[in-house]
């Protein structure tokens, strides 16, 4: 069943993860996988303030119907951190506006392998994490090497260490968006730089979905 919206079935469209989907709400693998890991990790999520790093899609809708209160926003460059476009708020994720130990549980999917300097991303995710925060969220993830940086951000001008690589963005269209890098196993070694206590990769989802599930990663403070 979907732990989205709890639907009985779900329809394979296509071979690989992203064919696996709901019927009913649509949550693709990945959101499934995050729900998947919150309903065994967060048995009290009615309790939890939450921050989710977008503003649509099947995840937003479960964590409305299941948290206490929840904040959402989007990013674009051209809008300063705290401003408001088309009603919805803009953050950066290397510059938070929220205050610190504002929220109990901050979710992304896909989005850190975007973020110039992850490390002073990952630092402010956990200093607006209360403490016992959790941070659970997605990335592409090679298991089995280290992360590979394949581009940098200096002096304003990127600088391609590896073939460019653009993945796709429900605001921006597709392939805008570049990957300045494909993480590996020593992603908790980034985090417990960043201050978190702990950090584990969770496969647990994709034991759950036949191999189709997304590992995830952890980390609390």
């Amino acid at each position: 069943s979907c732990p989205l919206c709890d639907f009985p079935v779900l329809v394979r469209l296509a071979k690989g993860e992203m064919g696996l989907r709901c019927p009913r709400c649509r949550g693709s693998v990945v959101h499934m996988s995050i729900a998947h890991v919150l309903n065994a990790c967060c048995d009290t999520l009615c309790n939890y303030s939450v921050y989710e790093l977008s503003s649509r899609g099947p995840l937003v809708k479960y964590l409305k119907r299941s948290c206490k209160s929840l904040t959402v926003s989007e990013f674009w460059p051209d809008v300063s951190p705290g401003e408001w476009r088309n009603g919805m708020q803009c953050q950066n994720v290397e510059r938070l506006t929220f205050s610190d130990e504002s929220f109990d549980l901050c979710t992304s999917t896909e989005v850190f392998e975007h973020v110039v300097d992850d490390h002073i991303g990952f630092c402010e995710i956990r200093r607006v994490l209360r403490s016992g925060g959790v941070f659970v969220f997605s990335v592409p993830l090679r298991v089995n090497v280290r992360t590979l940086e394949r581009a940098k951000l200096i002096d304003g001008e990127i600088f391609h260490l590896e073939e460019p690589e653009y993945h796709d963005d429900l605001l921006r269209g597709a392939g805008k968006v570049l990957a300045y890098r494909t993480y590996g196993f020593d992603i908790t070694e980034k985090l417990l730089a960043a201050g978190f206590s702990t950090a584990i990769i969770d496969t647990s989802a994709k034991e759950h979905f036949d191999g189709l599930g997304r590992p995830l990663i952890i980390a609390m403070v």
